[in-house]
């Protein structure tokens, strides 16, 4: 068996069955968690409250911004380039089809290139600002390093598969699919299941704080 044969065989059974079960597991472990009783009478809609609490954490507070508001443009670049390189690119829609039978259009080319480009830059201004920012370094731990890690590296593999057949055996796309397996098996276990959770954990923390009047 060759390494390509390997990334494209067991690599990837295993690795997506550990991306679904654990994804589940994490989510089923949630929403088992017992709700806290809150005895205060309410004062306002939490079905209102959860909207506003997604809604207003897209952007930084206007007291804030000025501090802020390049890292969050940063990470608006890394989040969306990542979209467009994963839901764009016509090699990663014929495997997504392949595995679900979706599929829609594909943009060009050298549109998910650029994307790529940018989430590449973006990603590593990221982690240096990470170690840079003593605050920032004070707080971050092996996951924070090690999601960046598991993020950038199909990011940088798949870069350089630029010109290369993707129906061609290179060692430079096993590689790459073996790269995204790991992301795959990490993806339920570590701070990247924000892709999951984001819009949950916002939804709950708006509702509650419109339960109490106060509004996010």
């Amino acid at each position: 068996m060759t390494l390509l044969e390997f990334a494209r065989g067991p690599a990837l059974t295993v690795s997506l069955t550990v991306l679904i079960a654990g994804t589940l597991w994490r989510l089923g472990r949630l929403a088992a968690r017992p709700a806290p009783r809150d005895l205060s009478e309410p004062r306002g809609s939490a079905a209102a409250g959860a909207l506003r609490g997604i809604a207003h954490r897209f952007w930084p507070h206007p007291r804030f911004g000025a501090k802020i508001g390049f890292s969050t443009a940063i990470g608006y670049i890394y989040h969306l380039g990542l979209a467009v390189i994963v839901f764009t690119f016509l090699p990663h829609i014929q495997f997504i089809q392949k595995l679900t039978g979706l599929h829609w259009p594909a943009l060009p080319d050298p549109v998910t290139y650029f994307a790529g480009a940018l989430t590449t830059a973006a990603l590593i201004i990221v982690v240096i600002q990470r170690h840079g920012d003593p605050v920032k370094r004070m707080l971050s731990r092996f996951d924070d390093y090690f999601s960046w890690f598991v993020t950038f590296l199909p990011v940088i593999t798949g870069m350089a598969l630029i010109g290369i057949d993707p129906d061609s055996v290179s060692p430079a796309i096993a590689v790459h699919l073996l790269s995204v397996e790991l992301l795959f098996v990490w993806f339920p276990f570590g701070k990247l299941m924000h892709a999951v959770t984001v819009f949950w954990s916002r939804g709950i923390t708006g509702a509650k704080y419109a339960r109490r009047g106060a509004l996010p």
